[in-house]
């Protein structure tokens, strides 16, 4: 059995005297949809974070493929959310200043894509979330749920291996939400990206492929985690 695309073994983190994380462990493999559940304030988050290379555990380790993103540098990890790895967050965080067509360009930009082809790719990526419409229009100008599925687009431009959604439809109805979710794991399934889907909705988690429930800090036993 191949190993699993990203995978973290008994992870510690704490804030102060406050633990977040305790004996935490995950695994992922590449095209899975995993969600991880939980209540406010068990870990999911951090959890999330350490798994991204956003914050260093305390103690245990987080390995893609081969590479321990907690030995690695700070360069590294950056380098690694710039091309492998994809964010959607619960309030999307698009540039107001930019466009639509611009929020989804800017990742390929940053890796060195000349402006013309990432916008070009940018458009493609907007028409395929069917918000090829408010291409030209700023965060300002557009709805919640069009200003989602825009931070979905940017998200998987760069064709991530790994796609981290952090509560993607907290800020939004549940018609908008479920259609954010259709489009992100069928896009995500597609381009074979693996998405940790970070949420405490059950209609959200219901379109992952398997659950992880985070509870105090810890996960649910390692034999439920693979």
């Amino acid at each position: 059995m191949s190993a699993p695309l990203l995978r973290a073994e008994g992870l510690h983190k704490a804030f102060g005297s406050t633990a977040a994380l305790h004996d935490a462990s995950f695994a992922i493999d590449a095209g899975e949809v995993v969600a991880v559940m939980g209540p406010s304030g068990s870990g999911k988050s951090t959890l999330l974070h350490c798994l991204a290379g956003i914050a260093v555990p305390d103690q245990g380790r987080v390995l893609y493929g081969d590479v321990d993103l907690g030995a690695a540098s700070d360069a590294k990890r950056s380098a690694l959310r710039r091309t492998d790895f994809g964010f959607v967050f619960q309030f999307g965080q698009l540039v107001p200043e930019l466009t639509a067509v611009e929020n989804v360009a800017l990742p390929l930009r940053l890796n060195g894509v000349a402006r013309r082809p990432a916008e070009a790719t940018a458009t493609e990526w907007l028409d395929r979330l069917e918000v090829g419409d408010v291409a030209r229009k700023t965060p300002g100008n557009i709805s919640g749920g069009q200003g989602q599925r825009v931070a979905v687009a940017r998200a998987l431009a760069t064709r991530p291996r790994v796609l981290f959604a952090d509560e993607p439809t907290g800020a939004l109805d549940s018609l908008n939400g479920e259609r954010v979710m259709e489009l992100l794991t069928e896009a995500a399934r597609e381009t074979s990206a693996a998405v940790v889907l970070v949420t405490h909705e059950a209609r959200v988690a219901a379109y992952s492929d398997r659950e992880v429930v985070v509870r105090d800090g810890r996960t649910r036993s390692p034999e439920l985690t693979r």
